[in-house]
């Protein structure tokens, strides 16, 4: 069958597919190549209980239903109106300029390299771009004259405008102000003109003689004042710790993300303020996702699954120890965090045991969300059920995961698509609180 000379041809790498198994059907009417290797590796990442085996599995049975009539060597469509058509690259070592001759090895990156190398030579007239979320063989393809784009359908384009939940507004009304402290709220009508609202928006209201910190709570549709409150002991030592604390306490807020570099209090904050719930939800669920060292599998590490998992989770057990330390081992608020774990009130586990669940009457805190996907943050969202709250915190600039980055992880993917809901609240915290030394690495290191 005759292609289109307008019509590009994208190869495929895995990376593109474990990040989305729907991502074959993102590129408008342009046709797709699977390099063979591609298919080796899925069956490689097929078994076991991680998005990415999720992916690999979904992907696979998509092969497998659109190409049962076809051999998978020729052009079968894709399904869909204005689809492209899709086909399986046979890698071989009969081109003059191979990638595994050039680079000396024979690994599943320059054979797929090898595919891009075969597709150009069969379809010189057309444009061949290799995708893939990996840098290094974007690089690699870009030496051998190869175009190479990262997967660009879930990215967050203008990722420097991220709205940080909070407006700062100076030389403003003090009859407002004064409004907020008499009476704790104004109705929209009292503000309209003198400010811009947004569902769950935080304000710091700054007038002549005083200043405000104030909430727009969208179901009553009025500004309200926001008080610093403590929880189980934690204080908050800013307005934007403040902010965040009121936000997880607000029981008509369902989804609350907060981002900020370390020492900014974001998982200390979430999870005081969640036991200071805990009358509220029969638990509380503390996860995050697991980031293995030099991106080896924790098959590698000894000892049983507990052994393995520990490490990863040993940040979240120091912050709930810090907050236990808050006070002496004969008050009850010392003894009922020991109940609660005990219990199993209190729970911190891995991400990956979410799968399959339906969460109901439970606060889950999702630490580390910048190292989760888009389609992993959809994943755990769809798992809540009645009287569910979640809890997403991290930091957008520190990516632990070789395939993502500030625009295309998760945690900057849900604030900008969520924002402006009336059962989301998103807080940016800047100020770091942790120490005067953890200040100064972040701010000259």
């Amino acid at each position: 069958m005759k292609r289109s000379m307008k019509k590009k041809i994208f190869v495929l790498d895995t990376s593109v597919i474990i990040f989305d198994h729907k991502s074959i059907m993102n590129f408008a009417e342009h046709d797709i190549v699977l390099p063979i290797t591609v298919l080796e590796e899925l069956d490689t990442f097929k078994k076991g209980n991680d998005t990415k085996n999720f992916e690999a599995r979904e992907f696979i049975r998509f092969l497998d239903k659109n190409s049962k009539d076809h051999l998978i060597q020729d052009w079968i469509p894709l399904p869909g109106e204005d689809k492209g058509s899709f086909k399986i690259a046979m890698e071989t070592n009969g081109i003059e300029k191979s990638a595994v001759k050039i680079y000396g090895s024979d690994s599943m990156d320059n054979k797929i390299l090898n595919s891009c190398l075969i597709v150009q030579k069969d379809e010189p007239k057309r444009q061949v771009i290799l995708v893939t979320k990996d840098v290094n063989l974007r690089l690699k393809a870009k030496a051998l004259g190869i175009k190479a784009e990262d997967y660009e359908t879930g990215k967050v384009q203008n990722i420097d405008n991220l709205p940080t939940g909070i407006t700062t507004l100076t030389n403003f009304d003090q009859e407002i102000i004064d409004s907020l402290y008499k009476d704790y709220a104004v109705p929209l009508d009292m503000i309209e003109g003198k400010m811009e609202v947004s569902a769950n928006g935080y304000y710091i209201l700054q007038g002549d003689k005083s200043s405000a910190l104030a909430y727009y709570n969208p179901f009553e549709q009025q500004l309200e004042r926001v008080n610093k409150q403590t929880v189980f002991n934690i204080k908050p030592k800013n307005a934007e710790q403040a902010f965040a604390i009121h936000s997880i306490l607000k029981k008509e807020i369902k989804l609350v993300a907060l981002h900020g570099v370390a020492g900014t209090g974001k998982t200390l904050i979430a999870l005081a303020a969640a036991i200071a719930q805990k009358k509220d939800y029969k638990q509380i669920y503390l996860a995050r996702p697991i980031v293995p060292l030099s991106n080896k599998d924790i098959g590698y590490l000894p000892g049983d699954i507990k052994s393995k998992i520990d490490p990863y989770m040993q940040p979240l057990w120091d912050n709930l120890k810090f907050i236990q330390y808050q006070f002496d081992e004969q008050d009850k608020e010392y003894k009922q965090i020991n109940l609660m774990v005990e219990q199993e009130k209190l729970m911190i586990t891995p991400l990956a045991y979410i799968r399959g669940r339906s969460l109901s009457d439970v606060i889950f805190i999702v630490d580390e969300a910048q190292n989760l996907t888009p389609h992993e943050i959809k994943t755990i969202i769809t798992r809540a059920g009645e009287n569910t709250k979640f809890i997403f915190t991290g930091d957008i600039k520190q990516i632990d995961t070789p395939y993502l980055d500030e625009q295309s992880n998760g945690l900057s993917y849900l604030v900008d698509r969520v924002q402006g809901q009336k059962l989301f609240s998103h807080i940016q915290l800047v100020k770091g609180e942790r120490s005067e030394l953890a200040n100064l690495a972040n701010e000259l290191l």
